[in-house]
């Protein structure tokens, strides 16, 4: 069963709709138009300021066509209010733009824009053929140049060309010919943009389905790798630890003691080791069941744990048995140690649900000699002088 959540798992086809270059899906249409908003912000308040002053420039080419008129006057008032309102909304764009939710704010800029190239026809009638390269160089500036949404592009496109188509009927004196020919050029203009528009609408949505499809896998991947190391943490922690009481299990513990017991070989420290066995054992298991003397054991490690330091190694070594590895601890200190530890377990009878038990503990120590090769030879004389202190009637500790 694949690990990878609901909203990564993403389809190889990444649908969009060739009419407006849109994802089909809804909600992968929001995240990626959020996903691109600080570049559309930047990008279309740089694209509308440059496309402003442009338009303001062009008051230039009106005085050499109109001179000092009443024409020119209202071209430079139209041209002002174009360039303060196109400016206006770069700032408010910059600031709130946003595809999901202000559709709009996008949408005006180009709108007046048009509205002000078509005011210019029937101010500069003379001037038709500059004005038609002007509207072409609009068109195509509105669908490749300043950043939007192809719905939005095509609908101040088309606005465009026929306002300015009907500007010229209305405001020139054009033979029909002329009409068709200019016609024909808008038709062609707005085509070539339309589909420039969304082949690059279609790449970019292709493109980032794939990167949100690539995320997906690494998320997975991630959450696979992350649960392969917990699994091999917990195969680890089972190689490593009793089941029952959390110690470490007879294996792990002799590795571990191992190499403490070199490293006391080799920089001439003191190691003391010995064996714990639970007195009675049996008769636990036997008058109260394996359940509470499963309980014993676990509250026996727990007092040990409690009772040792840090740096001390404690095992079960099975059944009953417990060891302990002391390292720098001398014979005397790791007696007083066991002494300790004698004394906790026999508390452990205080409380209630263990007042109904004799709990003691029989401990034989040994420490580590000059001859000592390995740490064998201290594990055998422990288990001895463990064996001693049961023969001798336990609830004791017998030094080798």
């Amino acid at each position: 069963m694949s690990l990878m959540a609901p909203e990564f798992r993403e389809r190889t086809d990444h649908q969009v709709y060739w009419m407006t270059g849109q994802f089909r899906e809804r909600d992968r249409e929001d995240v990626y138009r959020r996903t691109i908003k600080p570049r559309v912000r930047f990008e279309s308040r740089l694209a509308i300021v440059v496309a402003a002053m442009i338009f303001g420039m062009f008051t230039i080419s009106d005085y050499f066509y109109v001179g000092q008129s009443a024409a020119f006057y209202a071209l430079v008032i139209m041209r002002a209010i174009v360039v303060g309102c196109c400016l206006a909304l770069a700032m408010a764009i910059g600031r709130w733009g946003n595809y999901s939710q202000r559709l709009w704010l996008h949408a005006l800029p180009l709108w007046i824009l048009a509205t002000g190239i078509i005011l210019i026809v029937p101010l500069r009638p003379d001037t038709l053929s500059t004005q038609m390269l002007a509207v072409i160089v609009a068109i195509m500036a509105f669908y490749l140049l300043i950043p939007n949404l192809l719905t939005v592009v095509t609908g101040a496109s088309l606005y465009l060309s026929v306002g300015f188509l009907v500007a010229v009927v209305l405001a020139t004196d054009v033979s029909a010919v002329v009409i068709l020919r200019i016609t024909l050029l808008l038709i062609m203009a707005n085509v070539v943009g339309f589909f420039a528009l969304l082949r690059v609408e279609y790449l970019q949505r292709k493109q980032f389905a794939l990167l949100h499809e690539e995320r997906g896998h690494n998320r997975q991947l991630l959450r696979e790798m992350a649960h392969r190391r917990s699994l091999e943490s917990q195969l680890r922690r089972l190689a490593e630890q009793d089941a029952l009481t959390g110690l470490a299990n007879r294996g792990h513990f002799m590795k571990r003691a191992q190499t403490l017991f070199q490293r006391s070989r080799v920089e001439g420290i003191p190691l003391s080791l010995f064996m714990l066995d639970v007195d009675h054992f049996k008769v636990i298991n036997d008058t109260w069941g394996h359940s509470q003397g499963d309980q014993v054991l676990i509250e026996i490690a727990e007092a040990c744990q409690q009772s040792l330091r840090p740096q001390d190694i404690i095992g079960r070594f099975g059944g009953e048995e417990f060891v302990v590895a002391l390292p720098d601890t001398r014979l005397d200190d790791a007696k007083q140690v066991a002494a300790r530890l004698q004394q906790a377990i026999a508390g452990l009878a205080s409380r209630s649900d263990m007042s109904m038990l004799a709990l003691s503990v029989t401990i034989g120590i040994a420490d580590m000699r000059p001859g000592d090769t390995d740490l064998d030879a201290l594990l055998k004389r422990a288990d001895k002088a463990l064996y001693v202190g049961k023969r001798e009637g336990r609830d004791r500790v017998v030094v080798s």
